[in-house]
């Protein structure tokens, strides 16, 4: 018994890790997709004149990304893998097009810097999601409490455009979107557990790499606000 429970045990880890693999791995992808779709709006004026000079285009695609993040993310489990995947891909391509303006606006030295960070600090907080027994449930409610919060104050500060509040608006960004990374990072471990062996184990994989490249995307842009340089 004791055997058959420590192979069982082994298997279920060895599961668990691929896994990870394929999440982190479609998550690179994403991130990957949406790097290259930023960098081709940003060195096509074209698209740069149609993007960020035209309100109705560029807030028609804002309003775009939203929908169809909000419709992936509750669909994904529903639909076919290949689809799932097929369609995470298009939104990070979408989302590259609108993220085209960091690179318009700050230096290449700011951003690698500040993707370095990210990477650094993302990587530190997803790892201890995944490797804690602290179950991080109330603490994600709070994040996510205070993820609403800091979406309201960012709305206000819109019209207030008050220098202090944007510098606490985005530690404070920094600091909930690294705890939703190690929240969020558990929770796949909990999902991958109630789907292991079934049919949808790979749509956990697809959820599970949109889930933390939202994480990634937000805390990159915060700690970008904190450390870029305009370009001159």
């Amino acid at each position: 018994m004791n055997g058959y429970n420590y192979d069982n045990v082994i298997t279920e880890r060895s599961s668990f890790a691929a896994q990870m693999v394929r999440v982190y791995g479609w998550m690179f992808i994403g991130l990957l997709v949406t790097a290259m779709s930023a960098l081709f709006v940003a060195s096509t004026p074209s698209l740069i004149e149609l993007i960020f000079l035209n309100n109705f285009t560029f807030y028609g695609l804002m309003i775009a990304e939203i929908a169809f993040v909000w419709f992936l993310s509750s669909r994904a489990m529903k639909m076919d893998y290949t689809m799932a995947a097929a369609a995470f891909l298009f939104y990070a391509a979408l989302n590259g097009l609108t993220m085209s303006v960091i690179f318009l606006y700050f230096s290449g030295s700011s951003i690698a810097m500040a993707f370095f960070f990210t990477a650094g600090f993302f990587g530190f907080m997803s790892g201890y999601g995944l490797i804690t027994k602290t179950d991080l449930t109330s603490f994600g409610k709070m994040m996510l409490m205070g993820l609403i919060g800091l979406i309201l104050v960012s709305v206000v500060n819109i019209f207030l455009r008050n220098g202090v509040f944007e510098w606490i608006i985005s530690f404070a960004g920094v600091i909930i979107f690294l705890g939703l990374t190690a929240y969020d990072s558990q929770k796949i471990k909990y999902i991958h557990q109630h789907y292991s062996g079934t049919e949808k184990e790979r749509n956990v994989a697809i959820v599970g790499a949109l889930t933390l490249y939202l994480d990634f995307i937000n805390l990159f842009l915060y700690i970008l606000r904190i450390l870029g340089r305009k370009r001159s």
